[in-house]
């Protein structure tokens, strides 16, 4: 079955069990987790952290990136290479690609060091925010603090 056709199904089975309806905004723990897809902190991912802060009112930030990332795989020329393969002779297409970065990663542990320190500098993020970076072992479930 395609992934779509699951989605209201497995929807089904979780409303017959959903008991969280009744939580409040904003959210009493004061925290953000940001997570793939995509794990790396791009504007998009500020941009939701400045409003949870302000708005909501959360207080801690944890990171996350798992082991196995399909991040790891893949070299932005080799994607930009790829794209275009699949479109021979679309100037659009090649011009479009070529003006992309896909931040891919080479180092899980060392992406969420990167992640936590752009944001622990940034001005937007409140200075008196918790920050702390994890990777999660997609074979074991472990999650380790590493920064």
């Amino acid at each position: 079955m395609p992934a779509h056709e699951s989605f209201a199904a497995n929807n089904a089975a979780y409303v017959a069990a959903f008991d969280k309806g009744h939580l409040p905004l904003p959210p009493a723990k004061k925290y953000t987790v940001v997570t793939c897809m995509d794990a790396r902190i791009d504007k998009e991912a500020l941009r939701s952290i400045v409003i949870s802060q302000r708005l909501l009112g959360t207080r801690e930030v944890a990171v996350f990136h798992h082991t196995d990332c399909g991040m790891l795989t893949f070299t932005t020329p080799q994607l930009q290479d790829i794209v275009k393969d699949a479109a021979p002779g679309n100037d659009a297409v090649a011009s479009a690609v070529d003006k992309i970065d896909f931040l891919e990663i080479s180092d899980v542990e060392g992406s969420v060091k990167s992640d936590v320190k752009f944001l622990q500098e940034n001005p937007l993020v409140l200075p008196e925010t918790k920050i702390t970076g994890w990777t999660y072992d997609v074979r074991s479930g472990k999650v380790q603090q590493v920064a």
